[in-house]
């Protein structure tokens, strides 16, 4: 399958420091702020950038972005997009991330959502994942919970709690396919390798279609439906962005 000609993928990139320019400022926090001041420009010279499907994010209102999950630059990744397309994200994160100081205080600037293991903190980042959602927050998730792990880098199964958080609020769910971060930071790299110059896909694609599940409290058949779908439009994205058909089921097994 080819990319040439698919509505989502331009034909001309966009160029980064323009794009940087343009980035909202409201609403980062002043050491979330600081971090995306820091890292963008370094990002663009050391990465090309090849962004689709901003228009399908909304620039105001409550929403759930969905990206597959291939390296620890992927939030910084996404982060890109998200603030290319106009909105500011607040992202799920590992509780540990907050013990460390600096760090602590972007993650708190950003308003980003401490995940602690443990069934009873888990519901409470869900909890806060839906406030922040039904308060207009662009929430992005990351929706297999870890690293892509099937053959050939191709979306996982997902798991449930980003379909229980827009089946609960109602609000659109933006799948989002990242491609090109796990050449800039392999998992199990600690330094980001810009040579050869690595180019980050970011294709974003219209809101899933979950009306007919919306409504009442979801069933367990009615959260994997809403997930399928969800994983399944990231995987159409990422294909485009790749230029490949995904595996079948028996060739990805």
């Amino acid at each position: 399958m080819s990319a040439v000609g698919h509505p989502g993928v331009p034909r001309r990139p966009p160029r980064p420091l323009r794009l940087i320019r343009r980035f909202p400022r409201r609403g980062r926090g002043a050491w979330f702020g600081l971090a995306i001041e820091v890292i963008a420009p370094l990002l663009a010279a050391a990465t090309r950038w090849r962004i689709s499907g901003r228009e399908h994010l909304p620039r105001q209102g409550g929403v759930l972005v969905a990206s597959n999950h291939l390296s620890f630059a992927d939030p910084i990744a996404v982060t890109l997009f998200t603030l290319v397309a106009g909105r500011v994200p607040r992202f799920f994160a590992k509780a540990e991330l907050w013990e460390t100081p600096v760090v602590r205080r972007v993650m708190r600037s950003g308003g980003h959502i401490a995940v602690h293991r443990g069934r009873a903190s888990a519901l409470d980042a869900f909890r806060d994942g839906v406030a922040a959602a039904r308060a207009g927050e662009c929430v992005v998730v990351f929706p297999e919970g870890g690293f892509t792990e099937r053959p050939g880098q191709w979306p996982d199964r997902g798991k449930t709690g980003l379909a229980r958080m827009a089946l609960t609020t109602g609000v659109p769910v933006v799948p989002l396919a990242c491609w090109g971060t796990q050449e800039l930071l392999p998992v199990g790299s600690r330094l980001p390798r810009v040579r050869p110059r690595p180019t980050l896909h970011l294709v974003a694609g219209p809101p899933v279609d979950l009306s007919d599940l919306v409504g009442g409290r979801p069933s367990a058949s009615q959260l994997r439906e809403a997930t399928e779908r969800i994983m399944a439009a990231i995987t159409e994205l990422l294909s485009h962005a790749r230029g490949q058909d995904p595996p079948t089921v028996a060739e990805g097994a």
